[in-house]
């Protein structure tokens, strides 16, 4: 490998840097017709580039281009972002909160550690117990754990489930039904990881993969953290089918700049450009320049990386595990076929109901996300049948109405689109429906 030797930098230098050179953020609605321009400049320092994609993808904002550099001391981003609708970005609240959190003000308060509890996406959960589940997928099992958290009297107030690989990765914040405080009773929480074991390696019999359950007190962004365990998991070894198009990633070596070139052409969709800054972050590489762009249906992204020890990618072997790391995080958010919007009045066992009746009409739960508004709750399944096919518009309508009377619902339906590059080349691509999955068309109905 070749190697980059780097000077020391001193972390109390760093933070004085910071200090006489803040972060300034801002936000351009005139230089273009089409989108919102969010500029960031601040002093450099690992992990920045991933901070402020998430912010933008947290706000359920389109990155439709990108300029990243971030060459010595000093980090320039222009981010070129619209609505889920495709509009500029208008609304003074998430102005206000970009400018806050990317601004001098928030990287004060990160660093002194003030924003309270954990949060999934931009919504506090207050005080809850995080458990994080890895184990192999199968049908029924979210409806088999939830019934375990109800029949123990934990009320899930939030949870996120991906599958890939035929695994799935879990992290689920509960709290009490009584007190709607964290649980803290060794006894208890003990009870709770052993049945839950108990349901998760029921399915691994023949896997040599384990099954594990165990309770997070890390404030790790909920979709890093997924990314994570089905990363340690090793989900991108097997070879499966796959949804959506094969994305085509190249890795090549700019010996000029001592850099390794990382292209990504694929299918775009939301958050795709968070997924891949999240496994190079987490896979320790360093992002110093990137081009990101889209059209129609199509996403072109480039990136150039080191490793943080200053090394490139020269074995064929390192790159092929970083090409397939990248293709496991771009599969793990793709799902195709229906998608159920659920809204009803928060309540113990409601997931485990709601769950319970997706199994008993043969659907098998292939992404999931719930959260809690008030006192509704909010959950987004996407479905397909127990072998893993479409679901048939019958049992779509059946569903709909055995439930639609005690609970708002909202389904949806990706089509496969065509081939990314015939409809790219064309430029009309719509195969993707921009679909906020934190919610955003029932939450409009629930804030005020």
């Amino acid at each position: 490998m070749a190697k980059v030797y780097w000077p020391y930098f001193d972390p109390e230098y760093e933070n004085l840097s910071t200090r006489i050179n803040p972060p300034s953020v801002s936000i351009d609605n005139t230089s273009c017709k089409e989108c919102t321009l969010v500029k960031v400049d601040s002093m450099n320092k690992p992990g920045i580039l991933l901070e402020v994609v998430q912010v933008l993808t947290d706000l359920d904002l389109t990155i439709t281009k990108a300029y990243i550099s971030s060459d010595g001391g000093w980090f320039m981003d222009v981010f070129h972002v619209t609505d889920q609708q495709g509009n500029k970005v208008t609304d003074s609240k998430t102005i206000d909160y970009i400018e806050k959190v990317l601004g001098p003000k928030g990287y004060a308060s990160a660093s002194q550690n003030t924003w309270p509890g954990k949060r999934v996406g931009v919504h506090s959960l207050g005080d809850h117990t995080s458990i994080e589940i890895i184990a192999r997928d199968r049908p029924g099992l979210l409806s088999e754990v939830s019934a375990v958290l109800a029949d123990l009297h934990f009320n899930v107030v939030a949870a996120e489930a991906w599958t890939h690989n035929r695994r799935i990765a879990c992290v689920l914040y509960v709290n009490d039904n009584e007190t709607s405080r964290a649980v803290d009773d060794p006894e208890r929480l003990s009870t709770m990881e052993e049945q839950l074991n108990l349901v998760l390696r029921g399915c691994e019999q023949e896997d040599e993969k384990v099954a594990r359950t165990c309770l997070s007190i890390g404030s790790t962004h909920v979709d890093r953290r997924l990314h994570q365990m089905l990363f340690a998991d090793r989900d991108y070894e097997a070879v499966t089918k796959v949804d959506g198009s094969v994305p085509k990633i190249t890795i090549e070596n700019c010996e000029e700049k001592g850099y390794s070139v990382v292209n990504v052409s694929c299918e775009d969709r939301p958050k795709l450009m968070f997924d891949i800054v999240c496994t190079l972050t987490d896979m320790q590489y360093i992002v110093f320049h990137a081009t990101i762009t889209s059209s129609g249906s199509h996403a072109s992204q480039e990136y150039f990386i080191r490793h943080k020890d200053g090394c490139t990618l020269d074995s064929e072997g390192e790159k092929e595990r970083v090409i397939k790391c990248l293709e496991a995080a771009i599969h793990r958010r793709v799902s195709e076929g229906w998608s159920l919007e659920l809204c009803a009045k928060d309540r113990v066992g409601l997931l485990s109901e709601v769950t319970r009746i997706l199994r008993e009409h043969g659907l098998s739960v292939t992404r999931a996300g719930v959260t809690t508004v008030g006192e509704q709750a909010v959950n987004v399944f996407y479905v397909r049948d127990a072998s893993g096919n479409p679901v048939d518009v019958k049992t779509i309508e059946a569903l709909r109405g055995e439930i639609g009377h005690s609970m708002m619902i909202n389904v949806k339906n990706k089509v496969p689109s065509k081939r990314w590059k015939e409809e790219g080349q064309a430029g009309t691509g719509r195969g993707w429906a921009k679909t906020s999955f934190f919610f955003g068309n029932l939450l409009e109905k629930l804030l005020p």
